[in-house]
């Protein structure tokens, strides 16, 4: 197994310890064992990136030098591309990402979002013109000026963190903000890149920050409710969504939060590909951990009998292809860690106890090594009420409901706290009719593909608010300023 390098802080532009040397075990999903160790930030540390953050916004020109900064997430890009084996052991050895997943899902998808970024950036409208209104006898030229928001702080999770951090640090630095990056301590490499990288390009100090620890509510809890840091970006859990917004309520925190789902896929009786939209569904692409994934599936009563045969042919098939190291054919791997396996198993048990039946699935294989591995598992038998159907799993769990027809399926679909992606498949028109009505930030049709840089990516309800990626995802990061004057009068005396 890989020995991934030391994860260092970065603070004001220096690559360094935590204060008085702390360090914590970087643990390896694949083997349950150490594979590296991480700087363990104490507030010290973070206090001090906060600083670092706020005195660059505040004194350098870092906010209004645009040609600078584009110049600067260039070259940052560039050192990305000469590092990309790196990032993908990171992906590996850190998140437990498989070899056939890793450039798909973690490296190539999240630097083709960076070059996406860079082609909307002249696509943001900095300057509006509002035209000219009389007033109190006199015309009033007016205009709206986008400015950077401040001072933000990237809190991001551990399942696509390469993804992730693209998604918010290159979105923030574009849009003129300093940042401070604070990875899940599960992933801390693949946040301490972001600080080696960003000294070598020469950004100036303080603009980049990157802090982890061991606790992961420390640097996170400090960055909500410190008044210096003006927006947070936050990918994580709902309650955890919630709590930012509850504890940076007193600074009157920005917040943007990407948080959970349970989306789910319908596919119609007039499906053209019923066999297949119906296989393809099977959760096990990196562990089915994934915020998007489409974890219930919605198939008619009428061709129920068929969907659980052409799943226990398709499970059948991919059958026990998973959760080997070496091999570069393999999409799934391990859960992230040990509390990860113990709360997907605690799901698959529950939904024996909730009357469901397992179709497939549903153990713990310590066989496959010393890791988290947890089988593809799928429910059948499934009423819409259950935990199982309500609950985010984050695990490789697919539960299958029977639905009578269009209307029980949307509504279905719609009866869920969450709403951020899902998908029809059927014909055209009457999956477009569902698609309208189904209440969620994005929705797939005839498996269209609505996850790319360059179109905004966000959630409906409890999926969260507001929006990454596109010309939305670096707009997120702005404020509007209306700037106003009399046109064609002297100035007063």
């Amino acid at each position: 197994m890989t020995t991934l390098p030391d994860a260092k802080l970065f603070i004001d532009g220096k690559l360094c310890d935590a204060t008085g040397g702390r360090t914590f075990d970087v643990i390896s999903p694949w083997t349950g064992k150490p594979v590296g160790k991480a700087a363990d930030a104490t507030a010290e540390d973070v206090d001090a990136a906060i600083a670092a953050a706020r005195k660059a916004f505040d004194t350098t020109d870092w906010s209004t030098n645009v040609e600078k900064r584009v110049a600067l997430v260039k070259k940052y890009r560039e050192l990305f591309e000469k590092n990309r084996a790196r990032l993908g052991e990171l992906a590996m050895h850190e998140a437990g990402a498989a070899q056939g997943a890793v450039n798909r899902a973690h490296v190539d998808m999240a630097l083709d979002g960076w070059d996406d970024y860079m082609a909307v950036f002249d696509k943001v409208e900095w300057e509006t013109d509002y035209g000219e209104k009389e007033a109190f006898g006199a015309i009033h030229k007016r205009v709206g000026l986008r400015e950077a928001v401040g001072v933000v702080g990237a809190i991001t999770p551990w399942n696509v963190p390469l993804y992730v951090n693209i998604g918010k640090v290159v979105a923030a630095l574009l849009a003129g903000c300093t940042v401070i990056l604070k990875p899940a301590p599960d992933t801390p490499g693949m946040g301490a890149i972001f600080g080696e990288l960003a000294k070598e390009a020469g950004f100036p100090d303080g603009v980049i920050n990157v802090v982890f620890g061991s606790d992961p509510a420390l640097a996170g809890e400090m960055l909500v409710q410190d008044p210096r840091v003006d927006l947070i970006s936050f990918t994580g859990s709902t309650g955890v969504g919630k709590r930012i917004m509850e504890q940076g309520a007193p600074t009157l925190k920005r917040v943007f939060l990407e948080l959970g789902g349970k989306s789910a896929k319908i596919v119609l009786d007039d499906a053209p590909n019923f066999a297949m939209d119906v296989g393809m569904t099977i959760l096990v692409f990196h562990a089915g951990q994934g915020c998007a994934v489409q974890s219930r599936l919605l198939v008619p009563k009428s061709r129920y009998e068929e969907a659980k045969a052409i799943l226990k042919g398709a499970y059948g098939q991919f059958g026990d292809n998973w959760g080997d190291v070496d091999n570069p054919e393999h999409i799934m791997g391990p859960v992230v860690s040990k509390r990860q396996m113990e709360r997907v198993k605690g799901y698959i048990d529950l939904g024996k106890e909730e009357g469901a039946t397992l179709l497939v699935g549903g153990n713990i294989r310590p066989d496959k090594g010393g890791g988290y591995f947890v089988e593809p598992t799928c429910f059948v038998d499934v009423t819409n009420d259950m935990r199982i159907a309500q609950e985010e799993i984050f695990g490789p769990v697919l539960v299958v409901i029977p639905y009578e027809d269009d209307e029980d399926a949307i509504r279905i679909a719609n009866e869920s706290s969450y709403g951020l992606s899902g998908g029809v498949s059927g014909s055209h028109d009457r999956a477009m009719n569902i698609a309208r009505r189904v209440r969620t930030g994005s929705m797939s049709v005839n498996n269209g593909m609505c996850i790319a840089g360059d179109i905004p990516f966000g959630g409906f309800k409890a999926s969260g608010m507001g929006r990454e990626w596109g010309v939305e995802g670096i707009e997120e990061y702005t404020d509007v300023k209306i700037v106003a004057w009399p046109v064609g009068q002297a100035e007063p005396a």
